[in-house]
């Protein structure tokens, strides 16, 4: 099994592999091309997102700058948006649902370490998937924990930090981020 393998399943990798280092380069090469282009060049902006990305929806926007690990992992819904800042580490798969909103400096973090500090020193990481359901929103500086699944309709107050899964349907915020109350339709 490759590095990239392993990292995509949530398993032991080295993240200095000559493969993965080679896509985090390849990464920051669309993103330099992206940030130069005028945001009234929307066409040309999206084709290099569709570089970027394993998956977009057809109708979407994304505010510079922007910050990827891969790019490749983000499976990026229709019609979704990420105003400026948005950072993303996709060592393994983030899943962005239709009519997403990501205000202002949100992050998406799925790379974790391991806690014991003998195996943290030794390099090695692993990364957890993130889904994130269909129109949800999530506040301005949020951030996004390995692992954690946000169910469709919610709204994540702005400087929450989510650790873990949220239900759908709810407005959940705080650090750690926890459910407020239900959102009635």
């Amino acid at each position: 099994m490759t590095e990239k393998e392993k990292m995509i399943q949530g398993l032991p990798y080295d993240p200095y592999d000559k493969e993965l280092r080679k896509g985090r380069a390849k990464a920051r090469e669309i993103m330099r091309k992206i940030a130069v282009i005028p945001d009234d060049k929307e066409r040309q902006r999206k084709h290099f997102f569709k570089e970027l990305f394993a998956e977009t929806g057809s109708k979407f926007f994304i505010e510079n700058p922007f910050i990827c690990d891969y790019g490749s992992n983000i499976y990026w819904g229709e019609n979704a948006y990420a105003n400026f800042g948005c950072i993303i580490l996709d060592a393994a798969p983030v899943y962005i649902g239709k009519n997403v909103m990501l205000a202002p400096a949100v992050k998406i973090f799925t790379a974790t370490h391991p806690v014991e500090y003998e195996a943290r020193n030794s390099g090695i990481e692993y990364a957890k998937e993130i889904r994130i359901g269909d129109n949800v929103w999530i506040g301005g500086g949020a951030i996004i924990n390995p692992g954690v699944t946000i169910g469709n309709n919610s709204v994540i107050g702005s400087g929450s930090v989510v650790t873990k899964d949220i239900p759908e349907n709810v407005v959940a915020a705080g650090n750690p981020c926890c459910v407020i109350r239900e959102i009635e339709n």
